[in-house]
């Protein structure tokens, strides 16, 4: 029986997706391995080390002398915040990348984040607010920057790379209101200012865990649900729209998805650096070009902020934010991305 070339073609196709399928199924897999590996050793190891039975029996509630305090008042509501704040950064960023189909169109870069930390440090300088009030107001801002930049950039649909440079702009002249509130700002207000400005984990509490939980449950859901849309999109609007894809419905979706994610894990940590740009590319690169990246996107963003946190805390000679060693990371892995975009496209 002669072999058609035809079904010949069909039958490569099923193995080339089974072993993408097998490689993503694979990858994402020991991501969250490494996530949980990464929770653990915030818990059981820092200045002193408590072994993991003890921080088990705390867990269950139980009260052990040490480590009760150690592990359920200092470590645990950290390692918790950093796993939320980071699984939001990665999913909340990716979701923008894939939408736009272009690595820079990240949250820290078109202006969202920018907006969120105006708003905060207007709220703790100028206002003399601090607590939950300050989070409801970043989080109100990131949006209405997100809507603003997207009305600016619209002309017959949205281009990504016009959405980036009026975003950018945008961006700009928040930070530029930030730096003119800082000038002037009281030394009891500055501290705390930019302590915020930095994204940082320090004085955690589980109580901050609950709204962000909340927020990746309704947002991440969101986004989750509009996965198989989001990479028919990858493939353009008019061959998205030829698939049955609402394209304006669905970008709305997952810009309010996206912004709503971000918005709310700024409000809470800060705006923690590149997280929301790194953890696509990275995800895309492990993972490959087959299957979604919005699960893997998440878990390599839990493990930068986890580990990004640890290395600030116990690593290095003097102690730093998470947001400053996420920073040097990020700096140089934007400079390679821009010339790689440069020079192949911008696609993720």
């Amino acid at each position: 029986m002669t072999v058609l070339p035809a079904e010949l073609n069909i039958d490569r196709l099923v193995v080339s997706r089974r072993r993408h399928g097998r490689r993503h199924a694979t990858v994402t897999t020991i991501l969250l391995l490494l996530v949980i590996a990464l929770f653990a050793l915030t818990l059981s190891v820092g200045q002193s080390v408590t072994p993991p039975g003890d921080v088990v029996r705390v867990l269950l509630g139980e009260n052990v002398p040490g480590a009760a305090f150690t592990v359920g008042q200092l470590r645990l509501p950290r390692a918790v915040l950093s796993l939320l704040a980071g699984l939001c950064f990665g999913l909340g960023g990716v979701a923008f990348q894939i939408m736009l189909r272009n690595p820079l169109a990240s949250p820290d870069i078109i202006g969202i984040t920018s907006g969120a930390s105006a708003a905060a440090v207007f709220a703790i300088i100028v206002l003399s607010i601090t607590g939950p009030v300050v989070s409801v107001l970043a989080v109100a801002a990131g949006l209405g920057v997100a809507l603003l930049v997207y009305g600016l950039s619209f002309r017959n649909g949205v281009a990504g790379t016009r959405l980036i440079l009026v975003g950018i702009g945008v961006s700009a002249m928040l930070e530029s209101i930030v730096a003119y509130i800082l000038s002037s700002a009281p030394a009891w207000n500055l501290q705390e200012a930019m302590r915020w400005l930095t994204g940082s984990v320090n004085g955690a509490q589980l109580g901050q865990a609950l709204p962000l939980l909340l927020a990746l449950i309704v947002f991440g859901g969101l986004l989750l649900s509009r996965g198989r849309d989001l990479e028919i999109l990858r493939l353009g609007d008019d061959t998205a729209s030829a698939l049955g894809v609402r394209v304006g419905a669905t970008r709305i979706l997952i810009i309010v998805g996206a912004v709503g994610i971000i918005a709310s894990a700024t409000a809470v940590t800060g705006p923690i650096a590149f997280i929301a740009f790194l953890s696509g590319p990275i995800a895309a690169r492990i993972v490959g070009s087959s299957g979604s990246l919005l699960i893997p996107s998440a878990l390599v963003g839990a493990t930068l902020v986890l580990g990004g946190d640890y290395v600030g805390q116990f690593l290095l000679p003097s102690r730093y934010p998470v947001g400053v060693v996420t920073g040097a990371l990020g700096a140089p892995y934007l400079i390679f991305l821009i010339v790689r975009v440069n020079r192949t496209g911008g696609s993720l």
